[in-house]
């Protein structure tokens, strides 16, 4: 599979077959194809070559499919109770689960609008939606940027207990490495390395030896 932009390719030749509960961690160096992934097997974006299946998702993949990204597209104007509130109610989710979600991940005494919100705050918000959709395959896009210690540890947690396959591209090795079980590390745009997520940061270190940036 691959997506281009123009005579650029973002992904190219990608070959990749996730379980239906495995954990998988992406990781590579800044503009190396990460996002661009994501937001191909999330659906935003169409492959421009080749294609991807869905065996686990009935009908149509984007309800069974979940992506924290960097735009959440919220309303500004509104608490995170009541971002998730609209969306329980657009989604046909369960509105008495929100005050857990918002517990889980550390909102739950922020009734500001989310307009006062720091973007780690945000990052807690854009999870919270993703859990409320409780989906097949979750796409998690950096999830520990511009979080503090503590939330880190929730957003942590809060992974662990995501239900289907669970999919992270982070540069944060060292936290995203433990809540998965497989490892790919991209370098423009294909997969230069596959294997155990315990073995990510050497593999990582190894990318970065090559290119004499060690």
């Amino acid at each position: 599979m691959g997506r281009r932009f123009g005579p650029h390719w973002a992904v190219a030749r990608v070959d990749l077959k996730v379980g239906a509960k495995e954990r998988l961690l992406v990781i590579g160096p800044n503009g190396c194809g990460k996002t661009t992934l994501l937001n191909v097997l999330s659906t935003l974006l169409p492959a421009s070559q080749g294609s991807v299946a869905y065996p686990t998702c009935q009908g149509d993949p984007r309800q069974d499919i979940g992506l924290m990204g960097h735009d959440i597209g919220i309303y500004e104007d509104l608490s995170a109770h009541d971002n998730l509130r609209v969306f329980a109610q657009v989604g046909g989710y369960d509105v008495e689960d929100i005050l857990d979600l918002l517990q889980t991940v550390g909102l739950d005494e922020r009734p500001q609008a989310v307009s006062s919100y720091s973007a780690g705050m945000r990052r807690r918000l854009a999870l919270a939606l993703l859990l409320q959709k409780q989906p097949r395959i979750a796409l998690l896009d950096e999830p520990f940027a511009q979080m503090d210690p503590g939330g880190i540890a929730q957003v942590s947690s809060a992974i662990e207990a995501l239900p289907g396959a669970v999919i992270i591209a982070s540069h944060q090795v060292n936290h995203a490495a433990p809540l998965a079980t497989r490892a790919i590390l991209m370098d423009e745009g294909q997969i230069r390395w596959t294997g155990n997520a315990d073995q990510a940061e050497a593999a990582w270190r190894a990318l970065h030896k090559e290119r004499g940036e060690l």
